[in-house]
């Protein structure tokens, strides 16, 4: 159980410090970052394919058209997901996209009711509820839609609904997720990319420094799929929030990120809609416990 914390922990710092990776290319377009991100996680994660012997499992992985279009789906889907991301990060909207990360348990909530029929208890309603009314202070105070946050919430969460259908290998899944969008990758890279200032832009140590998307992409993943194994979802529920709060620091406190009183109470309400969705799935952790033998 230390062991699994110590992989969440890893899994989830990682990605609340990624900004910092992605802060270094800021000169150059998301769509440029995105497709070297896909290159070069294509790169790692076959590496890994190899390492770990699972070339059958790949080929083999998905042998229907149901699982054929989940993955494809699952693909699309994180790509989206990189791609606002890595947007928000350079175009200092950090804070929104760490707002995305609070969301995104709820969201999951909200459609395993809608995509699953699944009923709500009355604090699972309260929480939803809650958010809701958070993200509509939000959006009344900026005045436009807070797309950011709720394109990355939405877009994670259906991730997360489609990979739980197409049931991969984390190393598999991710090699055939990035494998469907690597074309696209490629030929946005030659035909677009190519003729742009990116080349000049980024310097020699730069360069190399692009080349380890790959592991930043697949390493937490790794470290999330050990930690998953090892923890209660309980526990991996609040470890989940170390993300989005060290990036929300990190937009705040080193790049000087606006954070006003009407956003401190929107993320008030949505901090205390995660504290009744965490009491939920404790009480739902419990219950599915198995009851002490008696002697």
């Amino acid at each position: 159980m230390k062991k699994g914390l110590w992989y969440s922990v890893a899994a989830y710092g990682m990605w609340g410090l990624l900004p910092l990776y992605w802060k270094v290319f800021q000169d150059i377009g998301a769509w440029e970052i995105l497709s070297h991100r896909i290159i070069w996680s294509v790169v790692f994660v076959l590496l890994l394919v190899t390492v770990t012997k699972r070339w059958k499992a790949l080929t083999q992985a998905v042998p229907d058209a149901k699982s054929k279009r989940s993955v494809i789906i699952a693909s699309l889907l994180i790509s989206l997901n990189w791609l606002i991301y890595i947007w928000a990060v350079n175009n200092n909207h950090m804070v929104e996209a760490s707002l995305g990360y609070y969301i995104n348990p709820l969201m999951n909530v909200f459609l395993g009711v809608f995509l699953l029929q699944e009923r709500l208890s009355k604090l699972q309603g309260s929480a939803i509820a809650l958010a809701a009314l958070g993200v509509l202070i939000l959006t009344i105070s900026y005045g436009q839609f807070p797309w950011v946050s709720l394109s990355l919430a939405t877009s994670f969460a259906l991730y997360g609904f489609t990979k739980k259908k197409a049931n991969l290998d984390t190393i598999v899944g991710l090699s055939l997720e990035t494998l469907i969008v690597l074309p696209f990758a490629l030929i946005y890279l030659v035909l677009f990319a190519q003729g742009g200032e990116a080349p000049q832009l980024l310097s020699g140590w730069r360069w190399l420094l692009l080349s380890v998307a790959g592991v930043a992409t697949a390493l937490p993943l790794l470290f999330f799929a050990e930690g998953v194994k090892r923890l209660p979802l309980s526990i991996m529920g609040f470890v989940q929030y170390l993300s989005p709060t060290i990036t929300l620091f990190l937009g705040v406190l080193l790049y000087h990120e606006s954070f006003s009183t009407i956003e401190f109470l929107s993320f008030g309400m949505i901090w205390s809609a995660l504290v009744l969705y965490m009491i939920q799935v404790t009480r739902n952790s419990q219950r599915s416990m198995p009851s002490p033998k008696v002697k």
